[in-house]
């Protein structure tokens, strides 16, 4: 194997390593998929005008999310079910967030529990929440993040249902035998039965709250003092209710193209949504950041910084696993500096 410089080079091995249901489960997006090619396929219509004989021999990227000092704009996005891909899952993807001093998003569906991710050491760590039936099973794992010492909930908001991902219906995906969804494990809520399409999709429509409304949010600022971030919010109109609504800040996701296909990209949907909140709160961009140049556009644009997801998963072969994470922050990082003093 040679040596690896980019995101989509990982993506390739791990098409080669990993079983197709696992793959395409991580890779797929929903119907067409034309949404999850233009989350990419968007960032190269965003040109560069360069400016010259300007003095860029000191740049710092180091900036501030909630109040939280990271080295660089650029965190892990929530990837549900990483073990799939590698044995130490989500735990080495909180080792690696942690040497890269960013943050990582924990999945509400991991295969590693809140207790067990905060076990791996120091860092500064959000939940993902997906929102169930049980209201008091939410509150009691938005309890148990807060004692684990995350910092802020990341709360999902494009998914009363899962979106139609014809992939994971061919393959009849389902979460590995040896595997659970850790922080449901107790409550006999860590597996799913096995159907005869997407045992994901049958989980969702069982568990998953689709009364949710705007008044939940309010309702989520009762039971935690950590801030809440929606995760989903792709138009003007949302945006302005969530400032509304007092949220501490807005993801710009399509949900990696895996909910509702032919929706903008989300690079295309993050300027309407910047000028939206007018400053108010802060908006971050979820989707087809594959190099630093995509975050350098995505800061040009509006955004307090960006969550990149998949990275971790791509990561397949035990020798790339916490290893392969941190570099690709590396990469990352260095790629977006050279864009700086570029531009």
């Amino acid at each position: 194997m040679g040596m690896i410089t980019n995101v989509s080079e990982y993506e390739k091995i791990a098409k080669e390593k990993l079983p197709k249901m696992v793959y395409d489960y991580y890779a797929s997006g929903a119907e067409d998929q034309w949404t999850l090619k233009e989350n990419e396929r968007a960032f190269s219509r965003i040109l560069f005008r360069p400016r010259i004989l300007i003095d860029v021999s000191k740049i710092d990227v180091r900036t501030t999310v909630l109040g939280f000092n990271i080295s660089m704009p650029i965190m892990i996005a929530p990837t549900a079910m990483q073990k799939m891909a590698h044995p130490e899952g989500e735990f080495a993807t909180a080792r690696a967030a942690s040497a890269a001093d960013t943050i990582m998003t924990l999945s509400s569906w991991a295969t590693s529990s809140v207790e067990e991710v905060a076990s791996t050491g120091p860092g500064i760590r959000f939940f993902q929440l997906y929102v169930y039936k049980d209201r008091n099973l939410v509150a009691q794992l938005v309890k148990r993040a807060e004692i684990a010492g995350f910092k802020a909930i990341a709360l999902t908001v494009d998914t009363p249902r899962l979106g139609r991902r014809e992939a994971d219906i061919k393959n009849r995906f389902t979460l590995p035998s040896n595997l659970t969804l850790k922080n449901f494990e107790n409550i006999d809520l860590g597996k799913m039965d096995k159907t005869n399409d997407s045992g994901l999709a049958s989980y969702v429509a069982g568990q998953t709250d689709q009364s949710l409304s705007w008044k939940d949010v309010k309702w989520l600022q009762t039971i935690t003092h950590l801030p809440i971030l929606l995760k989903g919010v792709i138009t003007a109109e949302d945006a302005q209710l969530a400032v509304q609504y007092g949220a501490a800040g807005i993801i710009v996701s399509n949900h990696g193209a895996r909910q509702l296909d032919y929706v903008p990209a989300t690079i295309m949907a993050l300027e309407e949504v910047v000028k939206a909140t007018r400053g108010i709160i802060p908006v971050f961009l979820d989707g087809g950041v594959r190099r630093g140049t995509d975050v350098f556009k995505a800061l040009a644009l509006g955004a307090s910084g960006v969550f990149v997801s998949k990275i971790d998963t791509y990561i397949s072969e035990a020798r790339y696993c916490e290893c392969g994470t941190f570099k690709i922050f590396c990469n990352l990082f260095n790629n977006l500096r050279t864009n700086l003093i570029l531009v």
